[in-house]
């Protein structure tokens, strides 16, 4: 299990943190994932043999936001 914390660029509303919740809570691999508006960040607990981090940006990406390590 490995845990990280991205800043996330591109939330304006509490809408937004709980779609990044879901899309991140559904990959594969995403043990869990707690998304702050206020922080604008990011962490997620995941099992990297499922799972890489540049996926996860992917996925932060393809639901229209920017992650940044």
């Amino acid at each position: 299990m490995k845990k990280v914390s991205l800043k996330i660029e591109g939330m304006h509303c509490e809408g937004c943190s709980n779609r990044l919740t879901r899309v991140l809570e559904n990959l594969d691999g995403v043990i869990s994932a707690n998304v702050s508006l206020e922080n604008k960040k990011a962490d997620i607990e995941y099992n990297e043999d499922i799972l890489s981090i540049e996926e996860i940006k992917e996925a932060i990406s393809d639901a229209g936001f920017e992650a940044i390590e």
